[in-house]
Formats: C-alpha cells, structure tokens, sequence
C-alpha cells in the first residue's frame, strides 16, 4: 500500500474519532437535559437532532472509507451499500435542516415584537419538535432515490461506474434521471442555504442596531440577558458560516467529481475529508459556548483545586 495511503487513513481516523467524542458528549448531555427537564432551553431539541446527524455522516463515512483506505474491500454486500449511501445523503440534509432551523428560529427569537406576537416562548417546543419530524420525513422520503444508483463492487462489471469508493460504486445515472435528482436535491440545498445566508444576515444587523441602541443603558439584567443572546447568536452565526463555507467547498469538488469521466483517488479522498469538518468541528464550537457545560467544568475544576490545596497545606 502506498504510504500516501496510510496519511490519509491516519487523518480520517484522527478526523472520525475527535469528532465522534465531541458529539457523543453533547448527545448524552442534550438526551440528559430533555429527559430530566432541568434548564431546558429551546434550542436543545434542535442541538440534539444535529449533534445526532452528525454522529451519522462521522460513522457513515468514516468507518467504511477509513477500511478502504487500509486496505479493506469489499466487505459490503449489494444491500449494505445501498442502506450506507442512503442514510449518508439522509444524515447529510439532517444536518443542513438543523442548521437552517437553528438559524431561523434564533432570527425570529431576536425579532421581540415578532416574538410576542407569535407566543415563542410557549409555542416553541411544540414547534420545535413538529418541524424536527418534519425535516426527518422529508429527508427519509427525499433520498428514496439514491438506492437505485449505488451498487457492490463485486456487481458492477457489466454497470457503467462512476465513482468507486473501495467498498461501494455509485453509477452514472440514465440521461433522463441526470438532469432531475440533481435539480431537485440542488432547489433544495439552495433553498436552505438562502435561508441560512438571509437569517445569518438579519442576526447580524439585528445585533450590530441593538449594540448601538444599549451603548448608554447599564441595567445588570438587561446587559445580562443581552450578552446571553449575543453568545447564543455568535455561536449560531460560527456554526452557519463554517457549514456554508465547507458545503460551498464539498459542492465544487462535487461538480469537479461530476464533469471527470473517472475522478482519481485523491479527489474522492478530499470529498470525504470535507463532508466530515462540520461533524467534526461544529461540537467543540457548542461545548465551548454552551456556559452549562463550562460553567460546570470550572466550578469542578476549582473544587478540586481546594480540596488538593487544603490537602497540600
């Protein structure tokens, strides 16, 4: 095996499981919080669901491609690509749709006259949860199709490949179907990726007016809540700028794939990287801003310090 191999595996298993333990450990927290009831707060549902999508595409992708690239092949049948490749693609929109409802809902929570009008605070939950099944149904209804174009390595002879990942194939689809999936997953992607982009920008002018409003208001507990929104929106804003500018960058090396009549190894390799930096990056960037989870790894921390100071003294 080549030793370019090797790096690659490498850095797909440092990848996969920095990534992994990062969302395992907000999953706990997020299934903790929701089943005990103790400071819920109404992004949580949606944390969930995207720590829980991006578990997914890391365990989807990683596992399978990081075997092949060690040298494992063929150790999916034709049935076991077709359910890998399609829960990749359905964990994949999860992650889209969480993000674009994250945004959105923060948007509309910065929005107070919007906010009282439409009860937020007691509708939300329910609002949350519906448009979380939602986005599940649709995804699992969406991707119906892409079964149909991935086969075993060991059945594709006589098949007209496309790309060949080690373990599974994705075919070159038929002249009627070339031009319709794509424009349909591609209106979709838009569609959200607009409206992560517009409520992104509306955060931004909201905080940037709100900012020059509160300059000469001290109030402890308006500048307190004030700087509890702000963190909130700023994380969101990192998470939807990271997810557009890699999706961005995942999209292109897509379409580059897609006009090559057979993409190289390398090609696929990057394709993979790519697909898994917002799994692997956006827990970390949650863990640091969530103040539950650092306010209770200070005051841990500081205990411990007393406890082996007065031990020491």
């Amino acid at each position: 095996m080549a030793y370019s191999k090797w790096e690659m595996g490498i850095v797909l298993v440092i990848q996969m499981g920095v990534g992994f333990l990062g969302n395992s450990f907000l999953l706990c927290l997020y299934n903790f919080i929701l089943l005990s009831g103790c400071k819920v707060r109404p992004t949580d549902l949606i944390l969930n669901q995207l720590v829980l999508a991006n578990s997914l595409v890391l365990l989807s992708r990683g596992i399978p491609h990081t075997m092949a690239t060690f040298g494992s092949r063929n150790f999916l049948n034709e049935a076991g690509c077709k359910f890998l490749f399609y829960f990749q693609r359905v964990a994949r929109g999860i992650c889209l749709n969480m993000t674009c409802l994250l945004s959105g809902f923060q948007a509309i929570r910065l929005c107070s006259h919007f906010s009282r009008r439409l009860e937020l605070s007691k509708r939300s939950p329910k609002c949350i949860a519906f448009c979380c099944f939602l986005c599940w149904i649709l995804n699992l209804l969406i991707n119906v199709c892409i079964p149909f174009h991935v086969t075993s390595p060991t059945h594709n002879e006589n098949l007209s490949v496309k790309v060949n990942y080690g373990y599974c194939s994705t075919l070159s689809p038929n002249r009627n179907v070339r031009l319709v999936y794509p424009a349909i997953f591609f209106t979709i992607d838009f569609i959200c990726l607009s409206l992560l982009v517009w409520t992104s920008g509306t955060m931004v002018v909201f905080l940037l007016r709100h900012k020059q409003r509160v300059q000469h208001i001290h109030g402890n507990s308006h500048s307190s809540r004030a700087c509890a929104e702000a963190r909130a929106t700023s994380t969101i804003l990192i998470l939807a700028s990271s997810f557009c500018s890699l999706y961005s960058l995942s999209a292109l090396l897509s379409i580059w794939m897609s006009l090559v009549a057979i993409p190289g190894q390398w090609l696929v390799d990057i394709s993979i990287f790519l697909s898994m930096c917002f799994p692997t990056v956006s827990p970390f960037v949650l863990i640091c801003s969530d103040t539950r989870v650092t306010h209770n790894i200070f005051t841990s921390s500081s205990r411990q310090g007393k406890h082996f100071l007065l031990i020491w003294l």
